[in-house]
């Protein structure tokens, strides 16, 4: 079932950033108070390495146990280990080198010079197995069931690595798959499907610039997933937009005001 999709509207994308890393240091928090340990999904991109990198400057963040905090990515670029297009290689610089994390509990996504080689369908279904491991019988599926899942939205719609129309956004049954012709490079990419999305108890949906206003306004908008990957993205419980004002820009009016949180 989706839940219906709150706004949160801010001024500009470094207070999107820094409201966002607040707002990730409480959920975590929360989760860890309640359950010994939080999961959070990762994401790319521009709007997901601002998170980060606001989240590393942000003082509250020694309020976080590291050492008690899964982290997982949404999609990868299917590149050797270390390079600079990775999320997992921007990451590191914009906040995990930074914080005391388990490094078992960092579960990056295989490099295409792993054990897999260039197999990116292997790659992705040994990610898949690696959640199925992760998951618990309380999970009621093959993936955990994360606390935030962050996904930032492309100027297409696309999140993850699902593109519209493309087969990985039609995935029903498996968790993770490989993508082959992403239309923007590199073309070669591992992703979490939408089920495995859907898994996540808050889904964050990152907006900012003018880039993303047209998409924003699809997406919100009642467009269908295959056409709208960002539209098929909703958590259990919440589904929240962070957006700036320029993405908002193209927003219905009837979408507002937006759900303060």
């Amino acid at each position: 079932m989706s839940t219906a999709p709150q706004l949160v509207v801010h001024r500009d994308k470094e207070l999107m950033a820094q409201a966002a890393a607040a707002r990730l240091i409480t959920r975590i928090v929360d989760a860890q108070a309640s359950r010994g340990s939080a999961s959070v999904v990762l994401t790319g991109g521009r709007n997901g390495n601002g998170v980060l990198a606001a989240l590393a400057a942000a003082p509250a963040r020694d309020a976080v146990d590291w050492s008690r905090l899964d982290l997982w990515w949404g999609d990868e670029r299917f590149l050797p280990e270390g390079d600079p297009e990775r999320n997992v290689t921007q990451a590191r610089e914009a906040l995990l080198e930074a914080v005391p994390l388990d490094p078992k509990r960092v579960h990056a996504m295989p490099a295409s010079d792993g054990p897999h080689g260039d197999d990116v369908d292997a790659a992705a279904a040994a990610y898949a197995e690696e959640l199925a491991r992760a998951a618990g019988p309380e999970n009621h599926g093959p993936v955990p069931t994360f606390d935030v899942l962050m996904l930032g939205v492309g100027p297409d719609t696309h999140v993850a690595s699902l593109f519209p129309e493309l087969p990985a956004v039609r995935e029903t049954e498996r968790t993770v798959v490989g993508v082959h012709g992403a239309p923007k490079p590199p073309p070669t990419r591992v992703t979490l499907t939408l089920p495995a999305i859907r898994a996540a108890r808050e889904v964050w949906l990152l907006a900012a610039g003018e880039d993303k206003a047209r998409a924003a306004a699809i997406a919100l908008s009642g467009a269908g997933e295959i056409q709208a990957p960002a539209a098929g993205a909703y958590g259990r419980s919440r589904t929240l937009w962070l957006l700036d004002g320029a993405a908002a820009s193209q927003l219905p009016r009837s979408l507002y005001p937006p759900a303060s949180a």
